[in-house]
């Protein structure tokens, strides 16, 4: 099955650091973020990983749920976490997925088919740096994908919540570059009457497409 944005996120069971778990029991109501990481111990992961503990009061203002994944077993996750809260001086209390057999990452089409370094001692391919946001319908918002060389920019998903999550709630768009407090872009499904209305604040038309009005933040 292939993932697309729209796409419902695949269900699943899986053992975690927090436990067993069933995916779409975990969102429950809430937006989530599924990440993957190529293997434990990795200098990479291990920033990122510690990037994303750093950012739990981010995470908790939007109300996101965040999940890791990867290739390895819980024994090696545990080992990791503890590595990784001492590199970054945090307390990592989110889930990592313990994926040593790739059953999610193949569900989720994250294995790597460009490195061919980036495998196990048994030949199978390690994951690439993926990114899934899902909404509280599970429907799959955004995806993103990685080299297993380069690190995430976990601002960058912040941003991309906070604009669907504007954009859930009010009729607008955001343009490139944007960031939280900037204006934001009227839908195109709004008339300009309407847009009086719903964007009390003013609508300032620059081309009969594209007409902005400052964040409903």
């Amino acid at each position: 099955m292939t993932l697309r944005l729209g796409s419902i996120a695949p269900d699943f069971e899986a053992q975690t650091t927090k436990g067993n778990i069933k995916f779409h029991e975990f969102i429950g109501h809430q937006w989530t973020v599924l990440f993957s990481h190529p293997a434990d111990f990795t200098p990479v992961c291990t920033t990122e990983l510690g990037l994303v503990a750093a950012l739990q009061d981010e995470w908790e203002k939007r109300q996101v749920k965040v999940i890791g994944l990867s290739a390895n077993g819980l024994a090696e996750h545990e080992q990791w976490i503890s590595d990784i809260n001492e590199i970054s001086h945090v307390t990592l209390n989110f889930p990592i997925i313990a994926d040593a057999d790739r059953k999610v990452s193949t569900l989720y089409d994250m294995l790597d088919h460009q490195d061919e370094t980036n495998k196990d001692s048994k030949g199978i391919p390690f994951t690439v740096r993926s990114v899934f946001i899902i909404d509280p319908k599970k429907t799959i918002r955004l995806i993103l994908s990685y080299p297993a060389s380069t690190g995430r920019n976990f601002d960058e998903i912040l941003r991309v919540i906070d604009s669907l999550q504007l954009g859930d709630k009010h009729r607008i768009t955001t343009p490139g570059n944007w960031k939280k407090g900037d204006d934001v872009i009227v839908h195109p499904s709004v008339s300009n009457e309407e847009a009086k209305t719903l964007f009390p604040k003013g609508v300032k038309i620059i081309k009969p497409y594209l007409r902005l009005t400052p964040s409903p933040f």
